[in-house]
């Protein structure tokens, strides 16, 4: 598991060469490196790109200064500066983790790569980025753009996502990474497999490693790495209930798993009768239905059918000030919905939540018909 080159090994030699004159060394977590600042932006640079986590990073060391800032803060004041970012999931287990941080290591980063590895929502990859990137212990790494690197330039057949070929590269990655400036040449490996072997048009002739990768060599990079075989997304449909009260509109929290977990959303239903059924036991019987949208996730495509109803009455249940979370199948939608409700959200004096992509772009549509 541990780095086994050196930095004078041609591989390594070349790669750290470029890093001096072309490698990325001003982003924000670079700058007073700490074991938690690279914690975060490793965690937000999962499935994202570097511009779109500058400015939530940002955000979140301001308001989130250490650890235990974030340990200590609310699920809610940690999704709400997660909103846009995407793929929730991260943002619950990087609080998850902090609490961790916090109850078991009195607050302190760990040191240790099991211990790293151990948290919630940390992979080997990460943990080893965490280490190497602050304190040089001499991990190497195997992100999405050093998989292509590696894939390329040993020619290596196959989806990286698959095991077999998953430990391959690990294998390779672990017999090129030098056992010291380990920080310098993973941010190095990093940012070539970003800005030069990128995914379709690598810019081969501005690579260090050219000359002895194989997949420039046959001129054949388009076939590495092997592509994930194709799946058709399955297609869902889901109705969104935008219930508007005097310039308010009605949000619940989800559970803290599944689909949006711990998000804010509107009442959600399977199908336009039910709802229609749910707004005639309410003694609706006026709506509007706005244009559908399709939100694409990784695993399907769904296709939201808002439905807007403006009343003239709150429901004396919904002022309540206990309230539970709904499930992701939203079984309780069909019976006691009024019960479910957290408050009315006033979109333009808005509270500190979290809120799905969806959802946030509907209320900008309801704030631009409702107040003009």
């Amino acid at each position: 598991m541990l780095a086994q080159s050196s930095v004078d090994a041609p591989f390594a030699h070349s790669v750290l060469q470029w890093y001096e004159k072309f490698g990325r060394k001003n982003l924000p977590w670079q700058q007073n490196k700490t074991l938690y600042g690279v914690w975060l932006s490793e965690v937000m640079l999962q499935q994202t790109q570097v511009t779109t986590v500058i400015p939530y990073f940002e955000r979140f060391i301001k308001t989130f200064p250490n650890v235990t800032a974030l340990a200590n803060a609310s699920q809610d004041e940690v999704l709400h500066l997660w909103t846009g970012l995407g793929y929730y999931a991260r943002a619950r287990n990087l609080h998850k983790a902090a609490q961790t941080i916090r109850d078991k290591y009195q607050g302190e980063f760990p040191t240790q790569f099991e211990q790293v590895w151990a948290l919630t929502g940390v992979g080997r990859s990460t943990a080893g980025a965490i280490l190497s990137s602050v304190q040089n212990q001499p991990y190497p790494i195997l992100d999405g753009n050093v998989k292509r690197v590696l894939s390329r330039y040993f020619a290596v057949d196959g989806w990286s996502g698959e095991k077999k070929v998953e430990n391959q590269l690990w294998k390779l990655s672990e017999q090129v990474t030098p056992t010291t400036k380990v920080a310098e040449f993973n941010q190095a490996m990093m940012d070539i497999g970003s800005a030069i072997c990128t995914r379709t048009k690598p810019k081969c002739d501005l690579c260090p490693l050219s000359n002895d990768c194989l997949a420039n060599k046959f001129e054949k990079w388009t076939e590495f790495p092997g592509k994930k075989p194709k799946k058709s997304l399955p297609e869902k449909q889901s109705y969104f209930l935008i219930l508007s009260y005097q310039g308010k509109v009605w949000l619940e929290q989800r559970e803290s798993k599944g689909l949006w977990g711990g998000l804010y959303c509107f009442p959600q239903f399977d199908d336009k009768q039910t709802l229609l059924n749910f707004l005639k036991e309410q003694g609706i019987t006026e709506y509007q239905e706005w244009v559908t949208f399709r939100h694409t996730f990784s695993h399907f495509h769904l296709d939201i059918h808002p439905i807007y109803v403006e009343v003239d009455r709150k429901s004396e249940e919904s002022d309540r000030s206990d309230w539970k979370k709904l499930s992701e199948k939203g079984k309780e939608s069909r019976s006691g919905l009024l019960s479910a409700v957290k408050y009315w959200y006033d979109p333009t004096s808005p509270e500190q939540i979290g809120l799905a992509q969806p959802v946030k772009n509907l209320l900008t549509q309801f704030v631009r018909n409702y107040y003009g």
